[in-house]
């Protein structure tokens, strides 16, 4: 009776942490900017912006999942160095416009290829033909980036 009772309590303790990890990976998902096709930052590289310097398509040849997040690369070196820390490549604000985040604390589709790199950290912006928000973000950042951080902590409770 006992044994049975363990095992019971050992299966129903493996169930509950699993489902939460599963409610917890679904959670970041919906909050992350996955865009239609379902992939971080629309296929591209996260890690070419450190390595590179620039925004660089992936492939789903170059594939991994981090917490319920797809990622592609541009190389098996560069999704090798995101498996190893992928928290420092990840984008800031869920890959979400970091000036949007800070300046009215809403989710905006970013132009991959408008980045910046700041402390480490990658931060993405939407850029059409008339609205460049790097542009502005560049001009009160310590500013932006403080409201980002707090308004960004809404979406990931």
């Amino acid at each position: 009776m006992k044994k049975t009772l363990s095992i019971l309590l050992l299966v129903a303790t493996i169930f509950l942490q699993n489902s939460g990890f599963a409610q917890s990976q679904d959670q970041r998902k919906q909050q992350y900017n996955l865009g239609k096709a379902g992939l971080a930052i629309e296929g591209y590289d996260p890690v070419a912006y450190f390595v590179s310097g620039k925004a660089v398509q992936g492939s789903n040849k170059f594939a991994t999942s981090y917490q319920g997040v797809l990622y592609y690369f541009s190389s098996q070196q560069n999704k090798d160095l995101f498996k190893a820390n992928p928290d420092k490549y990840e984008p800031q604000y869920g890959g979400w416009c970091a000036y949007a985040m800070g300046a009215t604390g809403e989710k905006v589709e970013v132009d991959p290829e408008t980045f910046k790199i700041t402390d480490g950290k990658l931060y993405l912006f939407y850029h059409s033909w008339t609205n460049n928000t790097l542009l502005k973000w560049n001009k009160d950042e310590k500013s932006l980036k403080s409201k980002a951080d707090v308004s960004w902590k809404v979406f990931i409770k």
